[in-house]
């Protein structure tokens, strides 16, 4: 069963933004929000549209979020070590709460609370097949993904899985950089990915496929980052080269041309494909008066990813009802469906990010050196 979720640190804010990795990010946040909008239309019984394959592409999508984030993330610790030859693991770890905190447990306070009681409340049935507490302590100690496949949590705690993964790998990561020199963080990173790759997809481990932990895309990121940052060209300088790889990568998105039977080969491909994608759209960095819409998108895509799944329940609740009085057709509910999440779930994460989120990215900045 594939889920999709986002990354965490493919939104964070940087003090030096690299703006067309915003376009990228405002992307793959609508892609994932295409994706569950049939998911869970079907499932309710509402009409739903999924013969394209971008309306399939969630999942690959998360894993664009992974590989940017080790890119961001790996990238920024890489400096620190070079610049002052050691690593500030406590501001670290404080700096990635208040990014990704905050709107976590917002959501799994929320989740815990509609599917507990308000469902109850309003006369749904929902049979919870796991303790409260049980609940509570998998997703406070970042194990969202063994939660969610142990159990079938709904929806809106279902979308928490990949921030889990993303805090796993640092909490693992960050010490092991921390302690080398910088000048080993390209081998170790890429024997890392290379080897973690094939133990993941082998049978010796299966628990690491089984529970979605897809480490591998994010030292991916982290070691095309570490190889740029020590002056190892890995873009392409001509225009038309880069083009052609914004092509593939649509290409992979809209079609099945570049899927393939065999899953490890399938996935080198998405984790070069992703990693390529990055440091090429870094070298053809867009200016401040293009694409401005889907720049905010990059910026409050977190909010998006975390929300979206609170506005579809809504979203849905309603369309119900409405097929119920006025019989719609397919189209109309089609439309109304997806119109309705989308907007909906802009305008949310965009106040979040306003008033509640901005003050946690202030207060991150103290803890930059």
């Amino acid at each position: 069963m594939n889920f999709t979720g986002t990354t965490a640190s493919g939104f964070l804010s940087k003090g030096s933004r690299v703006l067309s990795l915003d376009v990228l990010r405002g992307l793959m946040a609508l892609v994932v929000v295409i994706y569950h909008i049939p998911q869970l239309s079907r499932a309710v019984g509402l009409p739903h549209f999924v013969d394209w394959p971008i309306f399939n592409r969630g999942t690959e999508a998360v894993k664009v979020f992974f590989t940017l984030s080790g890119y961001l993330i790996i990238g920024l610790l890489f400096d620190e070590k070079r610049n002052f030859g050691s690593i500030n693991i406590y501001n670290f770890y404080i700096r990635r709460i208040l990014r990704l905190y905050p709107v976590y447990y917002v959501v799994l306070i929320f989740g815990l609370v509609y599917y507990h009681f308000l469902l109850p409340f309003l006369g749904i049935t929902y049979d919870a097949n796991y303790k409260l507490l049980e609940a509570i302590v998998l997703n406070v100690v970042f194990l969202p993904n063994v939660f969610a496949v142990q159990y079938e949590p709904g929806s809106i705690l279902l979308i928490l899985w990949s921030i889990g993964i993303e805090e796993q790998f640092y909490l693992l990561i960050a010490p092991l950089l921390a302690l080398l020199a910088s000048k080993r963080y390209a081998k170790v990173l890429l024997l890392f990915t290379l080897i973690y790759c094939f133990l993941f997809h082998s049978y010796s481990f299966p628990f690491l496929k089984q529970y979605w932990f897809y480490y591998y895309y994010m030292s991916a990121g982290g070691f095309v980052a570490v190889m740029t940052k020590m002056g190892y060209h890995l873009s392409f300088n001509k225009f038309l080269n880069r083009l052609g790889i914004y092509l593939v990568f649509t290409v992979y998105f809209i079609t099945d041309w570049l899927k393939f039977s065999n899953v490890l080969v399938n996935e080198g491909v998405a984790t070069v494909l992703f990693s390529v994608l990055i440091v090429n759209l870094v070298m053809d960095d867009i200016r401040e008066n293009k694409y401005p819409f889907m720049r905010y998108l990059g910026k409050i895509s977190y909010g998006i990813y975390m929300y979206h799944m609170i506005v579809l329940n809504l979203v849905l609740f309603i369309g119900l009802k409405l097929q119920g009085m006025f019989n719609l057709s397919s189209l109309t509910s089609i439309l109304f469906v997806n119109i309705t999440c989308l907007t909906g779930t802009i305008l949310v994460s965009h106040f979040s990010y306003k008033y509640f989120e901005s003050y946690f990215l202030i207060l991150k900045l103290k803890f930059r050196k």
